[in-house]
């Protein structure tokens, strides 16, 4: 990966090459940053960076055998860990176990989230998690000598879904670790991260993509036209991700996440309104079959239509300029707003949280959904 690879965060491209040209590169760093600011691309291209043999001022040579095995991630002395579920063939899952998968789903895109690396291992209905014997496989691999580089390099991807056991025994090797070994731990959360984890790590805040920036690149690369161009970078609001959905769903034929799931709200929301039970009961079953991970972001997204609703109502004359609504999103929400109100929005807040955390605690989704649904329908009624 090269730094000129990755859009924007001049600043922080800056500040990582500088630690590398003084020698200050602290032996363990918590990248962190919203999905989309592209953290795992710029710790891949700091990490290239710091074996190159012969980098320049701004970025790796892309030419010696160093860059040529990390441009592959096939390095000795670049290591992995990421999220894993269980499988029929792994039931004490390591990350070690799909690197092949891995290497694909990063090679494929500058630019990733949990929700598209979870169907690199036919996760189904599991949530990604590292588990505890992942630690020992680092603890393992960290003790031994390097191969060919200057620095062993370990790269925790989704930091914050290491559970307590794994954190605990990670503790005093990432506090006191081996001679030229680095630790480069990314979230996208990192309030969930283990207090005592986070306090041995040098944090490196990766912001959301200026808006100048990915103007630019959609203008100068994809030759998009102005003010579309300034469309799709202001509903992007800083995360190139969506950038990246906007651009796929300028085909229609194209299969877009957030385009499923504004199928899926304004059904439901419709659905709740008439109070037509049965034809409840089949969207729960429908989004029963998403898997966790989809559902929480679908209720993560549901709660953003609910807000953006609110702004809507409040502040109609406006809306296009504060808002982050796509054409179709705001052609609904114009109509829709007249239920979001000072009188609901806090419980509709309320309720999807408390959804979610059922969801993320293995919750039975058809109890929780069709729970949910029948609170919905009580709180579209309230008179605002």
């Amino acid at each position: 990966m090269f730094f000129k690879n990755i859009i924007g965060q001049q600043e922080v491209k800056e500040r990582l090459i500088q630690t590398v040209k003084d020698g200050r590169i602290s032996h363990a760093q918590l990248f962190f940053g919203a999905e989309g600011s592209g953290s795992l691309a710029l710790a891949l291209a700091y990490a290239q960076f710091i074996n190159c043999e012969n980098h320049t001022e701004t970025d790796s040579c892309g030419v010696c055998p160093s860059c040529s095995k990390f441009k592959k991630l096939i390095h000795p002395d670049l290591h992995f860990v990421f999220p894993v579920v269980k499988t029929k063939k792994f039931d004490q899952p390591v990350s070690d176990n799909f690197l092949t998968e891995w290497r694909s789903y990063v090679l494929s895109n500058t630019y990733h989230n949990l929700t598209n690396w979870l169907p690199f291992l036919g996760a189904e209905n599991q949530q990604g998690a590292i588990f505890a014997n992942e630690s020992q496989e680092i603890i393992k691999k960290l003790s031994l000598q390097t191969f060919e580089a200057e620095y062993k390099i370990m790269i925790i991807w989704m930091a914050e879904k290491m559970n307590i056991q794994a954190a605990n025994k990670l503790l005093k090797i990432i506090e006191e670790p081996p001679s030229k070994t680095l630790f480069l731990l990314i979230s996208e959360q990192s309030e969930e991260i283990l207090k005592t984890i986070l306090s041995r790590c040098q944090p490196v805040k990766i912001p959301k993509i200026n808006e100048k920036d990915i103007f630019e690149h959609l203008t100068n690369v994809h030759q998009i036209p102005e003010q579309e161009a300034r469309d799709i970078t202001h509903l992007s609001n800083g995360n190139f991700l969506k950038t990246q959905q906007l651009l796929a769903q300028r085909n229609a034929d194209s299969e877009n996440p957030d385009k499923q799931y504004f199928s899926l709200f304004t059904q439901w929301m419709r659905n709740c309104y008439s109070v037509k039970i049965v034809e409840i009961l089949k969207w729960v079953d429908e989004i029963a079959d998403l898997g966790r991970e989809r559902q929480k972001f679908f209720i993560e997204y549901a709660l953003k239509m609910i807000r953006e609703c609110f702004v809507l109502r409040l502040t109609p004359e406006i809306n296009t300029q504060i808002g982050y609504l796509g054409k179709d999103e705001l052609e609904f929400s114009k109509r829709f707003a007249n239920f979001i109100h000072e009188k609901n929005i806090t419980q509709f807040s309320n309720e999807f949280d408390n959804a979610y955390a059922h969801i993320e605690r293995n919750g039975y989704a058809k109890i929780i959904f069709t729970d949910l649904s029948l609170k919905v329908v009580k709180l579209l009624k309230i008179n605002n």
